[in-house]
């Protein structure tokens, strides 16, 4: 009797540790799947000028709701939603109170179509407009996972809370390097409230559109969202040094940094024999700028001789300025130097320059490509006097040019032999 009994409890045990050991991994890929989850925060301002009834015969508060509703039905299931208010809660008039008013509406995560429809529906326009403080907050909201990361905002004036300037804010969101894009739309905007909203969208690589009709903004919003579920390459952030002794080693990737006007930024790569180097580099402009700019990519050794650059420079307002450059190391004649590989510096180097009344900081945001792949093995893959493989279509093009010369020729003396005849 104790024997079964113990045969028993020996069963129980093996399975419970069964069952433990396959729920583990379930969960391991269920917070792994989590984590990678794209993620929006949608901010919507709810102040007391979205009472006004100029889009499409309705107020621009139900305009908004409309919209909203119709994102929600087409959400994607593997998007995490949430949605925040600035300006929904406090209607005095202490400025104080009001620039604090932003609020967590709906929070990120697994979308509940008919919560979220529901939390929209209270919502009553009501206070001011604290935009920087909203993005502030809304960023905190989207913190945590490795995901692509979205902030869509929604407004219909400028923001009311200043010395807190939205576009400020919106550097120092993306300085931090955490791959946050804010988009933004302005309901039937003005010109203050239309370079507002763009300057923000630009310092986070996102978009600005004007809205003035409300199938306009369903479409739009919807089409933020849906884009956030597409796969996409975020960016590593990598802080360069002020010289290559003390610069970070980068791999094959893609890097995001920030450089203040005219500052020189190092990195280094290491490059074995047989590999080329490729690299390239993006230097934005994220607020405004003088005329006249440019960026330079140098690659050189460690003793600092000259490798090979590249340059581009613009004489007028442009969002960004891009170049790039390709280093081929031969082959190693002995095998055994194969392993041994070279270090190679990179100088990135902007010559922006801040008009007046500009901040220089947070520096520009610097965006740095580099892949390290095998070289060219075939001396047809090389190119050779800047043509390359196009030597065979040189010399096909040479021998047709000849042979139809030729040709005309004979046809030519052909022609004048039978004139003189008649």
């Amino acid at each position: 009797m104790i024997t079964r009994q113990r045969l028993a409890a020996g069963a129980c045990a093996l399975l419970a540790a069964l069952a433990a050991g396959i729920a583990v991994p379930a969960g391991a890929v269920a917070d792994e799947t989590t984590a990678l989850a794209p993620k929006v925060n949608l901010v919507l301002d709810v102040s007391g000028s979205m009472r006004a009834r100029d889009i499409d015969g309705q107020s621009r508060m139900a305009a908004a709701k409309q919209a909203f509703n119709e994102v929600l039905d087409a959400t994607p299931e593997e998007v995490q939603l949430g949605i925040r208010t600035l300006g929904a809660n406090y209607p005095g008039d202490d400025r104080k109170e009001g620039c604090k008013d932003t609020a967590q509406l709906y929070p990120v995560g697994p979308l509940d179509r008919t919560e979220a429809k529901t939390a929209v529906a209270t919502l009553t326009p009501t206070g001011w407009t604290p935009i920087g403080p909203a993005l502030l907050k809304a960023a905190d909201d989207l913190d945590g996972g490795e995901g692509s990361k979205r902030i869509v905002l929604i407004s219909d004036g400028e923001d009311t809370c200043a010395p807190l300037d939205p576009c400020e804010v919106a550097r120092e969101i993306a300085a931090k390097g955490i791959g946050l894009t804010i988009d933004t739309l302005g309901l039937v905007p003005n010109t203050k409230m239309r370079q507002q909203l763009s300057c923000i969208a630009e310092a986070t690589g996102g978009t600005y559109t004007s809205i003035e009709h409300t199938d306009e903004l369903a479409d739009k919003v919807n089409q933020l969202v849906v884009r956030a579920a597409d796969p996409v390459v975020t960016p590593v952030a990598v802080e360069g040094a002020a010289g290559c002794t003390n610069a970070p080693v980068v791999k094959s990737g893609l890097y995001t940094d920030r450089e203040e006007f005219g500052q020189q930024r190092w990195y280094r790569v290491e490059v074995r024999p047989g590999q080329e180097l490729r690299a390239s580099v993006s230097v934005s402009a994220d607020r405004a700028v003088n005329p006249d700019h440019g960026v330079l990519l140098r690659a050189v050794t460690v003793h600092g001789r000259e490798i090979v650059r590249g340059e581009g420079n613009n004489t007028g307002r442009t969002d960004a300025i891009s170049t790039g450059l390709r280093y081929p190391k031969a082959e190693a004649d002995d095998e055994e130097d194969e392993s041994v590989a070279e270090t190679v510096c990179l100088q990135v180097t902007n010559s922006f320059s801040a008009a007046g009344g500009v901040q220089s900081t947070p520096g520009l945001p610097l965006e740095l490509t580099v892949d390290v792949v095998g070289g060219p093995s075939q001396a047809s893959d090389v190119a050779s006097f800047g043509l390359g493989r196009g030597w065979w279509l040189l010399g096909a093009l040479v021998l047709f040019g000849f042979l139809t010369g030729v040709l005309w020729g004979w046809i030519s003396r052909w022609r004048v032999a039978v004139w003189r005849s008649n």
